[in-house]
């Protein structure tokens, strides 16, 4: 690796440009999650009972054990960061393999989730199985409900993609000098994801459930 790698001054310059593109692109995320929140603000005020019927058919239990599951992915993941900056290629591997593989577990989870509740004939549509007065505010619920999960996953996806990647690249890289920045980055991105269902988890499962 060149000391002074072009187009850039100096690797630190690099790897801090590198950083605020990660920081830049999450911000561009924010806007995208933040406008599926008004849409939560909005519906769950104007059809609010039919909402909270909705929440009601959610799997709490499922909820609550991904949640826990994707926390501490997120710990684990911050072990690989750490054993980063130590020079340990062997704790990135490891803290990486062990993040996706809960990561894995969580799409995992939500995936058997989805399949019980098209079971159970409650995606928006013919034949949604809630009916009654509040039957509009749960399907408005649901379209919700599977459009923010589906999101979610998507990224999930990405940042496990992108974990892989980084554990690749290391165990590649072995005997060389390690470069933390990679790992840094991935990691505020698995942060981000974390952080959007810490968001969503009261929203699909908790606001209205009482």
């Amino acid at each position: 690796m060149s000391e002074h790698p072009e187009p850039y001054d100096s690797p630190q310059h690099r790897d801090e440009t590198a950083i605020a593109g990660m920081w830049l692109f999450l911000a561009s995320e924010i806007l995208l999650f933040g406008g599926l929140f008004l849409i939560f603000v909005v519906y769950s005020h104007s059809h609010a009972a039919g909402w909270a019927l909705g929440v009601r058919h959610t799997s709490l239990v499922i909820g609550g054990i991904n949640t826990v599951l994707l926390l501490t992915s997120s710990m684990v993941y911050t072990l690989g960061v750490e054993a980063a900056r130590n020079g340990n290629a062997r704790g990135i591997i490891q803290a990486g393999l062990g993040a996706a593989a809960l990561g894995m577990t969580f799409l995992c989870l939500k995936g058997w989730e989805w399949h019980t509740e098209f079971g159970e004939h409650l995606f928006p549509g013919p034949g949604f199985a809630i009916g009654g007065p509040q039957a509009g505010g749960a399907q408005l619920f649901y379209s919700f409900y599977f459009l923010s999960t589906a999101l979610h996953g998507l990224h999930m996806l990405v940042g496990i993609g992108l974990i892989a990647w980084v554990c690749l690249r290391t165990y590649r890289g072995r005997g060389r000098l390690l470069q933390v920045m990679p790992v840094e980055v991935v990691g505020l991105y698995w942060s981000f994801v974390d952080l959007v269902w810490i968001l969503l988890f009261p929203v699909l499962y908790l606001i209205g459930r009482v």
